[in-house]
């Protein structure tokens, strides 16, 4: 008989989270499989506790007060391949490491993800946010999700089609935040040839001299890349603690963009009809702040200025006041206003953290 699912009070969240900022929960719980996740939304309503689902922490500003009710840490591990003619398709518990899969994925000579190889976290993360990077969305891979929905009690299967992707965007993350459970993730992928797009990745691809790469070469160019800019997870190294890229790169009408590019040199990509997807790290520089811009112990990235991170020590408190610091000077300078990509856990009303969340209609 299986041991009954018991939570633990008061666990300390910072080493949970890649940014290593935050407080305490009060109660925290870590599922296995969909029954248990079921089991702890049902002891959560039965002390009227709200429950936050922790994944592999790499996106989320934790409160320096915690979290007042049940962090639900959903460690459902596993990965199953099957093929259907030319598709292969991957079904992998939510709680897996991202990159591991995307090794897997890569291993078999399968493209799709290679592009979306060293990103921190967990497989269950990657819809939420429709995780993309150097060419790649895990919306062009992702067949369908299973997930708990906490409204009515039951399990879902919710095709690719349903779940609502846009840019860093997904029903999960939106309309429904809160609503589901991510328990297990399906991707169709297939032989085939790498997405080489980006200008970093060319560029590296060119320098390297690596006439026609295959899914291999271009994981390893992208772990590179990002390693060079402080986006791997490295204990060693203060530039990696933090949520990665904290804002999402704008997408502007066309006539705000030809207004910012009057002085030359911004880097952009077409983003549909009528509008430009732009650099957010240009306009931070550009708005005056520097890579290791920062004050007490939190500050960007000595590598990279779309990342801050904690440099030892730092507040979450002093991380959502350098970000809203930062979002406020690119608008007054550009007339832009950055959206970010972490999640915020325990803030409440929190003024600074209102204002990161606002959008702005001009852009």
């Amino acid at each position: 008989m299986a041991e009954p699912l018991v939570p633990t009070g008061q666990v300390d969240l910072r080493p949970l989270t890649t940014l290593g900022v935050g407080g305490r929960a009060r109660w925290y719980v870590r599922a296995s499989s969909v029954e248990e996740v079921a089991t702890a939304y049902a002891w959560a309503q039965d002390r009227n506790l709200e429950v936050f689902v922790l994944g592999g922490g790499s996106n989320l500003v934790v409160a320096d007060e915690g979290w007042p009710g049940l962090v639900l840490h959903v460690g459902i591990n596993g990965a199953t391949f099957w093929g259907d003619g030319t598709d292969t398709f991957v079904t992998a518990g939510a709680g897996g490491t991202w990159d591991d899969l995307v090794l897997a994925v890569v291993s078999r000579g399968l493209a799709g993800v290679e592009c979306l190889s060293g990103i921190p976290g967990t497989v269950g993360a990657t819809p939420l946010q429709n995780v993309g990077a150097y060419g790649q969305e895990v919306a062009g891979v992702i067949d369908s999700v299973t997930a708990f929905d906490r409204a009515t009690g039951e399990t879902l299967r919710i095709p690719s089609d349903e779940c609502g992707f846009g840019y860093r965007m997904s029903r999960f993350k939106g309309r429904d935040a809160g609503r589901f459970v991510v328990c297990h993730v399906t991707l169709r992928v297939r032989p085939g040839f790498p997405t080489v797009t980006y200008p970093d990745l060319v560029d590296y691809v060119e320098r390297h001299a690596i006439m026609s790469p295959g899914v291999g070469d271009v994981r390893d160019a992208v772990i590179a890349i990002r390693r060079r800019k402080g986006m791997v997870l490295d204990a060693a190294d203060p530039d990696t603690r933090s949520v990665g890229s904290f804002f999402v790169n704008p997408v502007i009408k066309d006539e705000v963009y030809h207004r910012i590019a009057a002085g030359g040199g911004i880097p952009s990509f077409a983003a549909g009809a009528g509008f430009v997807k732009i650099s957010a790290a240009w306009l931070i520089e550009r708005a005056g702040f520097g890579r290791g811009f920062g004050a007490g112990g939190a500050a960007l990235s000595t590598k990279h200025p779309l990342a801050i991170t904690n440099r030892g020590g730092a507040s979450a408190r002093e991380v959502v006041a350098l970000a809203a610091r930062i979002k406020h000077q690119v608008a007054d300078r550009f007339g832009i206003w950055l959206r970010p990509e972490p999640l915020f856990v325990g803030f409440g009303d929190d003024a600074d953290v209102a204002y990161l969340q606002a959008h702005d209609a001009a852009g």
